[in-house]
């Protein structure tokens, strides 16, 4: 029985050797990290089927697309017309176009018809404003012969463009391509002292912008008492002469300087497009120039005719080039311009 009882004990102390021997070191714990590793250098097949077969059939969240898929998205076009600039926030360009166009003023003078002046009195103080413009500034001008034969030849074009709309020496000004007009009024005082004649002159010069009418500013008339040996006539004369060179260099300042406050929106252009039955057809057609001109401001519309203001820094002919190509974009083939004078243009929507 002992025999037996050690022969038992032996057998258990082998097989406790035997099961000690076959356990793993405890380093192996760290093991469970290798799944994860795995499972990203071979994915499961099986989730990559149930996947595909969720996107198919709708009905499970496909994911996250990747950053990349975001920037192969096309950009949407808009149609959004662009604000109008600030005015007086000018672009390098358009200050540069300013300051030329300002050196390279144009000037008619005339003078005030309500005063009652003596003509030969009127015509010497337009005269030598002339004088001063084509002298000191290499000007041409319209003489005082010139605005009288034009105040009867141009009567009826006058009448038929206008309407009476505006005043003939305007439309005298604009035909004469005439950024500024200047009207002289003026008033003599005359006397006769030891059979020798003095005069002296008082009055102004106003300034007017002939695109719009308005009255920029003015520039005071006052000369020194002038003498002559010979007449009355003469004396006054002379003072009329030396009043109006005296004022002309201020004017011409004063001027430039009037005219570059006004344009802080632009220079502005009136276009009266005839012929525009149909006004989402004009919408179109502002929104076409608004690509081009600076500002586009629609100050009245009916089916018989449409006036728009233009502001830009740009020169006449930009301002056609550009209605033609509004007027086809609007689908206005046939749109052309009837006549223009300065800074004023008439076109047939061709409808």
């Amino acid at each position: 029985m002992r025999n037996v009882i050690k022969v038992a004990i032996v057998f258990a102390t082998i097989t406790l050797l035997v099961s000690c021997a076959s356990t793993p070191p405890p380093a192996a714990q760290a093991a469970p990290a290798a799944p994860a590793v795995a499972a990203v250098k071979a994915p499961d097949p099986n989730a990559a089927k149930d996947r595909a077969k969720a996107i198919v059939q709708g009905g499970v969240d496909a994911g996250t697309p990747a950053p990349a898929a975001a920037t192969a998205q096309p950009a949407v076009a808009t149609t959004t017309d662009q604000p109008a600039p600030p005015p007086g926030q000018l672009t390098p360009e358009e200050q540069a176009y300013l300051q030329t166009y300002l050196t390279r003023l144009n000037y008619m003078v005339y003078y005030n018809e309500e005063a009652k002046i003596d003509s030969k009195f009127a015509k010497a103080a337009v005269s030598q404003a002339n004088r001063y413009l084509i002298e000191k500034l290499g000007l041409s001008v319209m003489d005082f012969d010139q605005i009288e034969k034009n105040k009867k030849d141009q009567q009826t074009a006058y009448e038929s463009e206008t309407g009476g709309s505006i005043d003939l020496i305007q439309y005298l000004a604009q035909k004469f391509n005439a950024d500024v007009y200047v009207e002289i009024n003026f008033s003599l005082t005359n006397e006769t002292r030891d059979n020798k004649f003095y005069s002296s002159a008082q009055g102004s010069m106003k300034i007017f912008d002939t695109s719009t009418a308005a009255l920029l500013g003015s520039v005071v008339l006052s000369s020194q008492t002038a003498f002559s040996p010979n007449s009355a006539d003469a004396a006054a004369t002379n003072a009329i002469a030396s009043t109006v060179w005296a004022a002309m260099p201020k004017m011409i300042d004063q001027s430039k300087e009037l005219l570059k406050n006004s344009f802080a929106r632009g220079i502005r252009y009136e276009v009266i497009l005839q012929k525009t039955p149909d006004s989402k057809q004009i919408s179109q057609l502002r929104r076409a120039l608004s690509k081009k001109i600076r500002e586009v401001e629609q100050v009245s519309y009916s089916a018989n005719s449409t006036k728009l203001f233009l502001y830009t820094f740009q020169k006449g002919d930009k301002i056609e080039d550009a209605m033609y190509d509004a007027g086809s974009a609007a689908g206005m083939n046939d749109i052309n311009l009837v006549y223009s004078r300065g800074k004023s243009f008439t076109f047939d929507s061709g409808l």
